[in-house]
């Protein structure tokens, strides 16, 4: 690497360096200041109305036909069996709708059946993190599904390696089917948007590929460095009157 080169690597490695600070100063620099305490009407989420979901455990009660009871699971298919219903769709019903449509369905047996609906338990939600993250892997919360911010954190954050201007969703329809989302992870790390920190869906898997960099390393890494396994040593002073020596060895 000659003298002249060494020096403007240098110099644009400083330049880029400084646009990236300036940049993220002039972000953070129009934030509103965090409150000293937080408004506790502002700490806790509340999320719409809950939805069954796929492996739920109810409670089916009939306060007047107790013997007509029943705790069943959500299968797969997200549909249950019950005593009087051999198949009914519950998945992505809420409660009373669940409550409602078991009455329309037990009335045919039953004179004006009364029926509670109790989620005995909940389903965990699992969303998976993989390519360019500290923690790879499948992680499980009770409730509703993290946010994109909260999964990337769990996951150990985004390593240098990582394009956050491309990571991506994978999410699976009713039907099965795959698909790929965008997101703009870019503008949440850059203070540009609060809103692009969008809530995920169970199941979803959040991608982060390698930078352009990254895939050259990996290339060289697998083509080169493992069979050649090349060694570049650099040696250079800069002296006060400005002027940089380098020796490649």
């Amino acid at each position: 690497m000659t003298t002249t080169l060494l020096t403007r690597f240098l110099l644009g490695s400083f330049r880029f360096g400084m646009l990236l600070t300036l940049e993220a100063c002039a972000a953070t620099a129009n934030l509103p200041p965090a409150p000293a305490e937080p408004n506790p009407a502002d700490t806790f989420y509340v999320t719409p109305a809950y939805r069954i979901r796929v492996g739920d455990t109810l409670d089916i009660r009939l306060p007047l036909n107790p013997e007509m009871n029943d705790d069943v699971t959500v299968r797969a298919d997200g549909h249950i069996s019950t005593r009087l219903v051999m198949d009914m769709d519950a998945a992505n019903k809420t409660v009373p709708q669940l409550a409602r449509d078991l009455a329309a369905a037990y009335s045919t047996d039953l004179r004006n059946p009364r029926i509670s609906v109790i989620v005995k338990s909940s389903a965990p939600t699992e969303i998976f993190v993989a390519g360019e993250v500290g923690t790879p892997g499948e992680y499980s919360s009770p409730g509703t599904a993290p946010t994109l911010s909260q999964a990337l954190a769990r996951a150990g954050g985004v390593k240098m390696s990582g394009d956050e201007d491309r990571v991506f969703i994978i999410r699976r329809r009713a039907n099965d089917t795959p698909e790929f989302l965008s997101t703009r992870f870019q503008d949440i790390v850059r203070v540009h948007d609060a809103s692009a920190d969008i809530r995920l869906a169970p199941f979803d898997v959040v991608y982060v590929p390698r930078t352009g960099i990254g895939e050259v390393y990996k290339w060289y890494n697998q083509h080169i460095q493992q069979f050649a396994n090349p060694t570049f040593n650099f040696s250079y002073f800069l002296n006060p009157s400005n002027a940089a020596e380098a020796v490649t060895h």
